[in-house]
């Protein structure tokens, strides 16, 4: 006679647990941000923003336009799971990221801005913009913030 034994039950994960996914399968790290492989050029920058959450990625969206119509000669990239927006020989100016809350534009050398950007930073150069999905991104000030960061010396990181 044989003996049944009992069968463990198969281990499931727990999908709360489980990392989050965003549009075309990236993973989302915490806060939402977009998990993109480090590049060079738009390709990787486009993935970044097309990966953004919800409301986010309109703003991400947006800014690129914006850093596109200013800066004919933007060099793009994607560094630390983040855009980076720059010259050739004068480093990055523009950076963003997703939060829970929020989109965090930091500005490399946002000090030099007038008026500068609200939010300080540990490093005295950089300066964040946080834009709530209530308040939307003022466009106008974001214009001149960029044209005024694109005629400053960036955070050279090449």
């Amino acid at each position: 006679m044989t003996e049944d034994k009992p069968t463990k039950p198969r281990w499931k994960p727990d999908p709360s647990k489980l990392p989050a996914v965003g549009p075309d399968g990236v993973r989302l790290l915490s806060g939402g941000n977009p998990q993109i492989a480090k590049g060079d050029g738009e390709g990787p920058v486009r993935a970044y923003l097309a990966a953004m959450p919800g409301w986010k990625r309109a703003i991400g969206q947006e800014i690129d336009l914006l850093v596109g119509a200013a800066v004919p000669d933007v060099r793009k990239a994607v560094r630390w799971n983040a855009p980076f927006w720059g010259r050739d020989g004068a480093g990055w100016m523009l950076s963003l990221s997703c939060t829970a809350r929020y989109v965090k534009v930091s500005f490399l050398n946002g000090s030099g801005l007038r008026p500068p950007p609200p939010v300080a930073s540990k490093h005295d150069a950089v300066r964040y913009l946080h834009v709530f999905e209530a308040e939307g991104l003022d466009e106008a000030r974001m214009r001149d913030w960029i044209a005024q960061a694109f005629a400053l010396p960036g955070m050279a990181m090449f």
